[in-house]
């Protein structure tokens, strides 16, 4: 059973700094890109930040470039998102994601098949 379960979000005020973790479970970041998207109620899904199996540069969407950092701990088959110095726009339902055979930049462009319930992040000012 595939699952992917996402922690780490909640209300934060602007410039805070919060991680969000993802517990991959019935898949092998070894055999797996994965990223993280975020949703805005009437607004387009943003791939926001994207890691593909083999460990390349991951991608970041301008939104966030500077701010976010991704990373994997392949040994807990977790991927994190370190947010830092947030704003008011970056609230979101954040959602992580998970597909075989991407690179970063495609995960992040495209509609993974597998998906996590999402973390409502909001951002106070």
């Amino acid at each position: 059973d595939v699952q992917l379960q996402a922690s780490g979000g909640g209300l934060v005020q602007a410039g805070g700094s919060p991680r969000l973790s993802c517990k991959a479970s019935g898949l092998s970041l070894d055999d797996f890109a994965i990223g993280w998207f975020r949703q805005v109620p009437g607004k387009e899904r943003e791939g926001v930040s994207c890691v593909s199996s083999a460990d390349e540069e991951p991608y970041y969407a301008d939104s966030v470039k500077g701010r976010f950092t991704i990373s994997r701990d392949t040994s807990k088959n977790t991927v994190y998102l370190q947010m830092n110095n947030l704003r008011p726009e970056d609230t979101a339902i954040y959602y992580c994601a998970a597909d075989l055979g991407h690179s970063s930049y495609a995960l992040c462009h495209s509609r993974p098949s597998t998906w996590g319930a999402g973390t409502q992040v909001t951002v106070s000012s």
